[in-house]
């Protein structure tokens, strides 16, 4: 943690010293909202692939599927639904000039996001 003007700022190491109100930081999936805003994702890595980065929102459940997180380009009839275990962390959606997609969350599993592992 460090201290500025008396509040204490919590610092994700694994996020490159960046603090947890920046746009571009992991955080606990436990955190992510569920209004139906997109949001960035990490994958966990499976027997399917590597880990990676999708674009996900929460549905409130509708006829195509049931509650939960889904891939933002899911359509009638081709619903991509994650189960929790399946996601590991989320961001915000970055700003527009950034060039690329942020590249999968690799540390150890939650204890070190939102600073919690420090």
């Amino acid at each position: 943690m460090t201290a500025s003007d008396g509040e204490a700022t919590l610092v994700c190491s694994e996020a490159g010293g960046k603090t947890m109100d920046e746009p571009d930081s992991w955080r606990h999936m436990a955190s992510a909202p569920k209004d139906g805003s997109r949001i960035l994702v990490t994958i966990r890595a499976s027997e399917q692939g590597p880990a990676e980065v999708d674009l996900a929102y929460w549905s409130h459940g509708d006829q195509f599927g049931g509650e939960g997180w889904r891939a933002s380009d899911s359509s009638p009839g081709h619903i991509i639904e994650y189960a929790e275990p399946e996601l590991k962390c989320w961001m915000p959606m970055p700003s527009a000039n950034r060039t690329s997609m942020p590249s999968p969350w690799e540390g150890d599993d939650a204890q070190q996001l939102d600073g919690s592992g420090i």
